[in-house]
């Protein structure tokens, strides 16, 4: 009975889930290595500005900070970002505090980091009101960085998108023309939906529709312009605060939105009336 069980036990064992995690556990453990190894960034000679190393910032990255016994190394945040919570896998050999300086919305917060001996390895998660930051602690005998801090190329680029669109929404439509390049003659007619045309004019080379100021909250209307075969043309145009601006004359055009019960608004281009001899 003995011989015969014990191979029915050996297989048992060797299906149970715990030993499969056992034989897999070297590989997964291998792969974790390797990912947080390259999602790691080390200090980089480039990458000091006055003692302070600066990493540009990227969500789940790891940063690598050396500290040292007796010797305070200072992380500081974004000004402006709000400190929420900082956990450390090692508190009882690592002193660990924060504090701020500045004001308004130039005020900072430092995160400050001490080991009590050198050989030392933790990891520290710090979350804000903005993001969440993964840093790795390493202590040496001696060598430690004074002070770390990020920079935000993201938010760079979206103040810089930002102070663009402003710039564009505060610029005129068209600069440099006379009122006697310009030409208002248009009949607007069709629906009168909440968006419908207040005017529409040209200089000669470009053609601008004017709308009221709640297109702004609703949906714009796509541009057609109708051709001598009565065939209507999506066109292109730019959008400027509530103008359209249209790189070409046309004669006739219709605005059109809805599927079901279509609204449309037709504008025609009128000639100029021709001037009397001798006017």
């Amino acid at each position: 009975m003995k011989s015969v069980m014990m191979p029915v036990i050996a297989g048992m064992i060797a299906a149970c889930p715990a030993h499969a995690q056992d034989r897999a556990r070297p590989s997964a453990l291998k792969t974790v290595q390797v990912a947080t190894r390259s999602a790691t960034i080390e200090p980089a000679a480039a990458g000091f500005i006055s003692g302070a190393q600066v990493y540009p910032f990227s969500d789940a990255t790891i940063y690598q900070v050396y500290a040292a016994p007796g010797l305070v190394t200072d992380i500081a945040l974004q000004p402006g970002e709000n400190l929420v919570a900082v956990a450390s896998g090692d508190t009882a050999r690592w002193v660990i505090g924060d504090t701020t300086s500045g004001t308004g919305e130039g005020k900072t917060t430092h995160v400050l980091v001490k080991p009590f001996s050198a050989g030392l390895l933790t990891n520290l998660v710090i979350t804000t009101d903005r993001r969440a930051y993964h840093v790795r602690l390493v202590s040496t005998s001696g060598t430690a960085l004074s002070s770390m801090r990020w920079t935000y190329p993201q938010d760079e680029l979206l103040a810089l998108r930002r102070r663009t669109e402003a710039t564009q929404a505060a610029a005129p439509v068209a600069t440099g023309l006379g009122l006697e390049q310009l030409h208002f003659n248009y009949a607007i007619t069709g629906d009168h939906p909440a968006w419908r045309p207040l005017r529409v004019f040209d200089d000669g080379v470009k053609t601008y529709v004017e709308f009221p100021a709640t297109l702004a909250s609703g949906e714009a209307p796509p541009l057609f312009v109708v051709g001598a075969d009565k065939k209507a043309e999506l066109v292109n145009y730019r959008m400027r605060d509530r103008f359209y601006v249209v790189d070409r004359i046309f004669d006739a055009a219709e605005l059109r939105l809805g599927i079901k019960k279509q609204q449309v608004v037709r504008i025609d281009r009128v000639s100029r009336p021709s001037k009397r001899r001798g006017a």
